[in-house]
Order: structure tokens, then sequence, then C-alpha cells
């Protein structure tokens, strides 16, 4: 089983090096030499991409592209360059910690599952350090989520999930959402698919201030998850299964 690891990253140069030694060190303990992880540059202006790639890791590796384009492409990015049997997608942050990864195998693996998405909400310790408001609208959100799309889990926005290689390249070539909502739009694609998709809990063990900006990003993430559910109706069934 190879594993890959898909970090996306933008203006992250004061945890680049420390993003590239830890995610490496634990894929090394979990899969032995049979591991990558995979950074995606979404067109950062500090340099960080240099500074993975001077770590000088084996199996560490950094892809991307000049201009800024949103997290979601990131991911897409890292994740159609990814070759691992098991794709996780995570934070350069390490938000969620490095035991996580195994944990995410075994989910697969025990729930013979085709992807594994993390779940605040199923941590009792989830959303500890969150202020109110935010934990206020993270639940407005996923009902939101629920009336406009017919979202049946418990927490889009987890930053962690995990993806039968095979599975998680084939939904993400169908996905073309770039900003915050891309999350949705992977997993409503991969349930349109046939996948199984389960949930996993997890929490955040290392805060870091959010980049959502909650008024405005709700707003285009509303509008982009209209968009969303609009085109996977019309998604043609010869491109679904090619």
């Amino acid at each position: 089983m190879k594993l890959s690891v898909c970090i996306p990253m933008y203006n992250e140069s004061a945890i680049a090096r420390s993003a590239a030694e830890t995610f490496s060190s634990a894929c090394e303990r979990i899969a032995a030499g049979d591991w990558e992880v995979v950074f995606c540059d979404d067109g950062s202006t500090d340099g960080c991409g240099d500074i993975v790639r001077g770590c000088g890791i084996d199996g560490v590796r950094v892809v991307g592209y000049e201009h800024n384009r949103g997290k979601g492409h990131a991911v897409k990015t890292a994740v159609l360059s990814s070759t691992g049997d098991i794709v996780i997608v995570t934070d350069c942050d390490n938000a969620y910690g490095t035991e996580k990864l195994a944990e995410a195998v075994d989910v697969l693996d025990r729930e013979s599952a085709d992807a594994a998405i993390g779940s605040r909400l199923l941590d009792p310790d989830g959303y500890a350090g969150y202020t109110f408001f935010r934990k206020l609208t993270s639940r407005i959100y996923i009902i939101v989520l629920r009336l406009l799309a017919g979202f049946r889990h418990s927490d889009s926005q987890c930053g962690f999930k995990a993806w039968r290689g095979e599975a998680g390249r084939r939904v993400f070539a169908l996905c073309e959402t770039d900003g915050w909502a891309y999350d949705i739009e992977a997993i409503l694609i991969a349930e349109k698919l046939g996948f199984r998709v389960v949930e996993m809990p997890v929490r955040v063990i290392n805060h870091r201030e959010s980049k959502v900006r909650p008024f405005r990003d709700a707003i285009r993430m509303t509008a982009d998850v209209c968009r969303i559910k609009k085109r996977i109706r019309r998604l043609d069934a010869a491109k679904i299964e090619s």
C-alpha cells in the first residue's frame, strides 16, 4: 500500500519546513518507504514552495502554479498529482495531528469505504477551542447544506479527508470549484458515482487564525453550493462512467 498525503499551501513560509519534516516522518512510520507527501503551492508569494523543496527530503515534492486559485484548486492539483493507493488530504498546520493518518487508513479498510471524511461533530472535543461564533456559523452552514444540496453528513468543512487513490483521483478530475465549497462538491460527486463515504471523528489540536471570512465567504460558498448542485444533476452519464 502506497500512502499519499496531499497538502494545499498558500503563504505558509513560517511552517513549511516543519510541515515537510513532520508529515514525512509520520508517513515513514506508517508506510515504511512506500509513501509521498505532495504539497501544492497555491500561487504563494512568500517562497514557501522553495522552502519545502530546499528540505531535500526524499518522497516530499511540490506541485503548483504561479497565481493564487483557491484551496479547492490546490487540493485538486495535489490529488491528481498523487500516485498512492490511499490519498489523505490535510492542512499544512497539521491541525488534526499525524496520528489521524494511520487511523484514516484503518477506517477505510474496516468500513470497506472509498472515502473517510473528518467530522468535528462526532468527537466530544471536536470544537474545543472554537469561539461561540465559529461554532454557531458551522452549525448553521450544515443546516443550509442539508436544505440546499441534500448534504447528509455532519461536517462539510473539516480539512481532513481520506480517499482510496483511484476513487479520489476520479472524483477530483470532475471537480470544478476552486473556493472553500470544494469539499461539498467532492463529496456529492463521490456519492453520485456510487462511492461509499463514511465519517470519522476528529478534533483540532493545533489552532490557528482561520483564513475564512465568515460573512463574505458564507455568501460565496452558498452560491457555489447552488451551482454545484445544478452541475452535478447535469453531469453527463458518459463523462461520469469514463
